[in-house]
């Protein structure tokens, strides 16, 4: 099947995990992307590790599946020529320089688009180019603490946590990719550039936009909930005779199935569980009620009961457990592929089907420099050419 993106050309100049994430995704949905890379370590994420598969980094091979990779010298004579050249064939270029690296290389949106002049030019950065903070760097963790993510995560009274992944990155990623599509589409619309840019600082506050938004209408400081959520009650993690269970009453109709199955129907008449907001203004004394039940019940013997009377529940399944659900495999979310380097390489696909259909792994995630002569004999560059500026260091 042809895929949405098959046939536009992305120059990938970014690292580490948003930008990788956001070529990956476009990569994914048919797009020729060329990952321009140092020679000689290359995209910093090929250090990020333990763990190994292999002996390359597994978060470089979550990130960068769908490409290919050109090492090149931008500082070198000629490298920055051959940098252009790869902007002139491209659809997109996405960036994730600081704001002063990439004035410098003269390659800003003004500087690109004079290249290519229907050229949609992704900026991804910490914190845009206005405010006290535009030049600072910015990095996963940096940014939930800036945008009141870790101050709503963990649990009341405890150290702050950092939500176990990088979402802040990610989450940027998935925007900047999303604007790349809307921007094509204005591109052939209009046959003139489109500049996209995203933030990570900004995608940090969108993750507390409904916090936000109650603070704003209340005045109160959202504070942790642990494993729940400040408006609905109950919609946490439940202890069990053999570990917890995770139970989302989100209706009253719920919870009065959830009263039942537990055996005491009674909660759902008492007056200070009758409706949700009733629930949440007594939340302690509910969840106390619930967990004097829950805990002498198994996990198995629990999830069954809430199972049989309609009630959302959940086992907490560690990463192991998750890979090996059944439903993992019936999604066809793991998705493999021949790897020259890594025995039995899978990987998480794009969570998108086009017609029933989950875009496959067309190329594995390559080795620096792997596909250097490849993209340079494809720029017009001959096998000459290319031997000469891999012995000048241009090209690794």
């Amino acid at each position: 099947m042809a895929l949405p993106l098959e046939g536009i050309v992305v120059a990938d100049l970014t690292q580490n995990v948003a930008g990788p994430f956001c070529t990956q995704i476009l990569g994914d949905m048919g797009a020729e992307v060329v990952k321009v890379e140092r020679p000689g370590r290359g995209d910093d994420a090929r250090a990020w590790a333990p763990p190994f598969w292999g002996d390359e980094s597994a978060t470089f091979l979550a990130l960068n599946r769908n490409k290919k990779s050109l090492a090149l010298d931008l500082k070198r004579d000629g490298g920055l020529e051959v940098l252009h050249r790869l902007i002139a064939r491209a659809d997109v270029f996405v960036q994730s320089l600081r704001v002063g690296a990439i004035g410098e290389l003269g390659l800003d949106f003004p500087g690109a688009t004079r290249i290519n002049s229907r050229l949609v030019y992704c900026a991804i950065t910490a914190f845009g180019k206005r405010g006290p903070l535009a030049d600072r760097p910015g990095y996963d963790p940096l940014m939930q603490a800036y945008g009141g993510l870790m101050s709503v995560n963990g649990h009341p009274g405890q150290e702050p946590a950092r939500v176990g992944t990088s979402i802040v990155d990610m989450g940027t990623g998935m925007w900047a990719a999303l604007g790349i599509v809307a921007a094509l589409r204005q591109r052939d619309a209009t046959g003139r550039a489109v500049e996209v840019t995203t933030t990570l600082f900004e995608t940090a506050l969108m993750w507390v936009s409904y916090h936000a938004m109650g603070y704003l209408g209340s005045g109160e400081v959202p504070r942790p909930q642990g494993s729940g959520t400040a408006m609905i009650a109950p919609y946490q993690a439940f202890p069990t005779a053999d570990g917890y269970a995770m139970i989302a009453a989100g209706s009253d109709a719920i919870f009065h199935r959830l009263a039942a199955a537990l055996g005491a129907p009674g909660l759902a008449d008492d007056a200070r569980f009758t409706d949700n907001p009733s629930r949440v203004r007594h939340r302690g004394q509910l969840v106390a009620a619930l967990s004097a039940i829950t805990r002498e019940l198994k996990t198995a013997d629990l999830l069954e009961r809430l199972r049989a009377a309609d009630v959302p529940s959940a086992p907490i399944l560690t990463v192991d457990a998750a890979l090996a659900e059944p439903q993992t495999h019936a999604s066809g979310m793991l998705v493999s592929a021949p790897h020259p380097r890594v025995a039995d390489y899978r990987s998480l696909g794009l969570p998108i089907l086009w017609n029933d259909h989950r875009p496959e792994v067309r190329r594995v995630p390559p080795r620096l420099g792997e596909h250097s002569a490849d993209v340079l004999t494809w720029l017009g560059y001959t096998l000459d050419d290319v031997r000469a500026l891999r012995t000048k260091g241009v090209i690794q």
